[in-house]
């Protein structure tokens, strides 16, 4: 549990993104277990398989569903006022 709370307050990892994700819905305590319960699957896969830690990174969420996250943002800046209409962009 203490490992999980040193991690949620790293900056731009995978697992400060999953503790501030669930943190949001379910509440801090929640959170805590769900990433200290990441942190035992990740130890285990290590020494299972003898790799190495591959860091997905803070934006791993936001990549891994784009939709939802326009949707999301889309929604919170009506709240704030603002009409927003998203468009296809360019690649």
């Amino acid at each position: 549990m203490e490992a999980a709370r040193a991690a949620a307050r790293t900056r731009n990892t995978y697992l400060s993104a999953q503790y501030h994700r669930i943190a949001a819905r379910r509440g801090s305590k929640r959170a805590a277990v769900a990433v200290a319960h990441t942190i035992l699957v990740i130890a285990y896969h290590i020494l299972r398989r003898g790799t190495t830690y591959q860091e997905l990174g803070g934006e791993y969420f936001d990549r891994r569903s784009q939709d939802q996250l326009v949707k999301r943002l889309a929604k919170r800046l009506g709240k704030l006022g603002y009409e927003v209409v998203p468009t296809e962009e360019a690649a």
